[in-house]
């Protein structure tokens, strides 16, 4: 099933262009609405041919902004996309064009008598937002010569002092209308952009720490592998001697510092695990060989209890299943070791379109609001000492977004926590997604998206995994 992916995060320029694009085909049909029904209202004293004819101009002039800017609308499925670079000069080129066709229009109606001349005004705002300083002056300026020309010469209109007062609440109506409606909306969508553009340099600034924390612990293990490992073989060896000697108080001492040895070397690969793991090949597997794989090590209490329909349990998925698997293992841990005795960790997996939902719930006492705000923090942890070094949640979450996913967490006081987690069911190759992530981060200011390089540290001892627990699944 192919992925269907974010749309890239557009240009000011972008936007600004589509909304001048919709402004202008109200501004067409605001101004032939209005010949038409100043021509009834007047008996027919609007040269109307002439009127129509300028007004043409813009049309023309729109539906080639249409055709050579939006033409490939229809390939992406009838939606807008950034198919063309545009330049500040396009638009500013089309403000003076409607500058210019709204002169034209004002000399054949009645010049500066006509109550409509108040729509300067409105090119003008709307180029001080769309456009960068000189622009605006430069409209404002042609605005000022227009309406001098109109004082100079223009095809005087006879209108009754009382369709004039309408004429001038008309106006004052449409610029007012026109200003707040198309300058609020493309505002929001100003907005909306920088929103994108923010979420990307936070995505971007976790990369960073991320290979920072990658290339931390590489030297870590590099440095530490050989007095760790010599410790470890000293410690089995001294264990194994009093043991012979009958001395189990110093034989416990020396299980004891075999024991913080593995867990030093288990640190140092929780401190680099996620950072190469959006590089590991993309693998076709199941829903349910996904979640067998992140149940793989769990503690059997809490029971984990699955809620999978029977259809989607067989569903194909392209992603790189043991970085996924390792990022949900870590969460389902997490919902354990919030949960009282007795309570049931719930894991379900649900599809929409070629998107994979999986929720992990807790019944524990749930999350403060200033503590969630840092959740996901690197080192930010709230468990006792030694049950944890705040990094699992982080390097989940890296791997999650690395493959183009994401992950909520929401979290009511007394009811328990709730994390949700967005996979695409088909991930693009490991160097898209890198090309991907670095074209957002230079949208996002010339952001620069490192790429980790890791060293894996060595085995000190090998796991026995045969002595891991089994995960007990039975009803809520």
């Amino acid at each position: 099933m192919p992925r269907r992916t974010r749309p890239p995060i557009p240009e000011r320029n972008w936007v600004n262009i589509q909304w001048l694009a919709r402004l202008r085909w109200a501004q067409i049909a605001g101004q032939s609405l209005t010949v038409l029904v100043g021509q009834f209202l007047l008996d027919g004293k609007l040269p109307i041919t002439s009127l129509l004819a300028v007004i043409s101009i813009g049309l023309v002039s729109n539906l080639g902004v249409e055709l050579y800017f939006f033409g490939d609308r229809s390939r992406e499925g009838g939606e807008r996309t950034q198919s063309r670079e545009v330049h500040e000069w396009h638009i500013a080129v089309l403000m003076m064009l409607d500058v210019a066709i709204l002169t034209g229009l004002l000399f054949l109606s009645g010049g500066p008598h006509n109550p409509f001349g108040i729509l300067y005004v409105v090119q003008i705002a709307l180029a001080t937002v769309l456009l960068h300083a000189r622009w605006p002056w430069i409209l404002t300026g042609l605005s000022f010569i227009g309406f001098g020309i109109l004082l100079v010469t223009h095809r005087p209109l006879e209108i009754p002092e009382d369709n004039r007062a309408v004429g001038v609440w008309v106006a004052l109506g449409v610029a007012s209308a026109f200003v707040v409606h198309f300058l609020l909306r493309i505002t929001a969508s100003l907005a909306e952009r920088e929103a994108e553009l923010t979420e990307a340099r936070g995505l971007a600034a976790r990369q960073e720490r991320l290979a920072s924390l990658a290339t931390m612990a590489a030297g870590a293990a590099h440095e530490l592998s050989t007095p760790l490992g010599t410790v470890a073989l000293a410690a089995k060896e001294l264990e194994r001697a009093l043991t012979k000697i009958d001395n189990p108080d110093l034989a416990a001492d020396a299980r004891l510092i075999r024991e913080q040895v593995g867990r030093c070397r288990a640190i140092l690969e929780q401190m680099q695990q996620g950072a190469g793991t959006v590089g590991e090949n993309v693998e076709a597997c199941t829903v349910a060989e996904l979640l067998d794989e992140t149940m793989v090590g769990i503690r059997s209490s809490p029971t984990v209890h699955r809620d999978v329909p029977t259809d989607l349990a067989s569903a194909s998925l392209r992603l790189p299943p043991r970085a996924v698997s390792q990022a949900l293992r870590s969460l389902v841990t997490n919902a354990q070791d919030a949960s009282p005795a007795g309570a049931t960790v719930v894991v379900s997996a649900r599809q929409h379109d070629s998107t994979l939902s999986i929720t992990i719930r807790d019944r524990g006492p749930g999350i403060p609001a200033d503590v969630l705000a840092r959740i996901g923090e690197p080192f930010f942890t709230t468990k006792a000492p030694g049950r944890g070094m705040g990094l699992g949640l982080f390097l989940a979450r890296a791997v999650i977004e690395g493959v183009g996913g994401t992950l909520e967490i929401t979290s009511t006081a007394g009811q328990g926590t709730e994390v949700s987690v967005r996979l695409p069911t088909d991930v693009s190759p490991p160097q898209a997604i890198r090309k991907s992530r670095q074209g957002v981060a230079r949208r996002s200011g010339e952001l620069k998206v490192p790429e980790p390089k890791v060293e894996n540290p060595p085995n000190l001892e090998a796991r026995d995994e045969s002595k891991q627990p089994q995960v007990v699944s039975k009803p809520v």
